[in-house]
């Protein structure tokens, strides 16, 4: 769900794998002509602002990073990166619903940017209310500047499959990997597809695209047990079964309790 830091990542990371591919806040870049002016300057500034407060927030100081956020939205208050940018804090800092808000008064600030409404697809996608995430998707699909269609259509794909929809996740996540042959999340929501039609030596080839596109997830690894159980090779089971126990022994522990 572009470049801030990773508020919902692939609809899919860690969360039962169906959160999102959302803006990814790296750098704030200003969208205008500068002239030195005050207004540029004094806009320069705020962007300026805005990639400290990434920094704060990658650095896990969420309450440095709003407070820096907020000063910003005083002075520029329809700053739609602003608001990403505390939808990406108030992510990570736990407060949901917040995030989800701030996601949608971005969306509201700049209702044709492909990436503002890709994120808050995302979120409502993570957040239990995939059928209208899948409008905003195909909403920031038509955006015809939108530097990274293959986000959206890998969200849409991957919150299609919540919906049951798997002609169109099958539609939607083989655009994205045709645009973007190593999106992991897309890799993951096709073996997933695959998983569901019992398709499973289908299924085994995506999950290994996607265990070679990027760095495993307890998700992931689950799934491709799942996959080597059906296919009856118990050898390929156990491996990632050890694998999942060597890096994530967290999660085992979870699902034990």
């Amino acid at each position: 769900m572009v470049a801030l830091v990773p508020v919902i990542a692939g609809c899919g990371g860690g969360r039962h794998a169906r959160a999102g591919q959302v803006t990814r806040v790296e750098s704030v870049a200003p969208r205008y002509h500068v002239r030195d002016t005050r207004e540029v300057r004094q806009r320069i500034e705020q962007q300026e602002q805005l990639g400290l407060a990434v920094e704060r927030m990658r650095a896990g100081d969420h309450a440095a990073a709003e407070r820096l956020v907020r000063d910003v939205l005083k002075k520029q208050p329809a700053s739609a990166d602003a608001y990403t940018v505390l939808a990406s804090v108030q992510s990570l800092a736990g407060n949901v619903a917040a995030a989800g808000e701030s996601y949608r008064r971005a969306t509201e600030l700049g209702p044709g940017r492909g990436d503002l409404l890709n994120n808050y697809g995302a979120w409502l996608c993570a957040n239990g209310h995939p059928a209208e995430a899948l409008v905003w998707f195909d909403r920031a699909l038509a955006d015809r500047g939108y530097a990274t269609p293959a986000a959206a259509l890998a969200n849409a794909g991957g919150c299609a499959l919540q919906t049951g929809q798997f002609e169109r996740a099958q539609r939607d996540l083989r655009r994205a990997l045709e645009l973007d042959p190593g999106n992991a999340y897309a890799l993951e929501s096709m073996a997933r597809s695959e998983f569901h039609q019992r398709r499973y030596f289908e299924a085994r080839a995506f999950s290994q695209r996607r265990l070679a596109a990027a760095s495993s997830t307890p998700s992931v690894l689950q799934l491709a047990i799942e996959v080597e159980q059906r296919l009856g090779d118990k050898a390929a089971a156990s491996r990632y079964q050890e694998q999942l126990r060597k890096e994530f022994p967290d999660a085992i522990a979870a699902s034990q309790d």
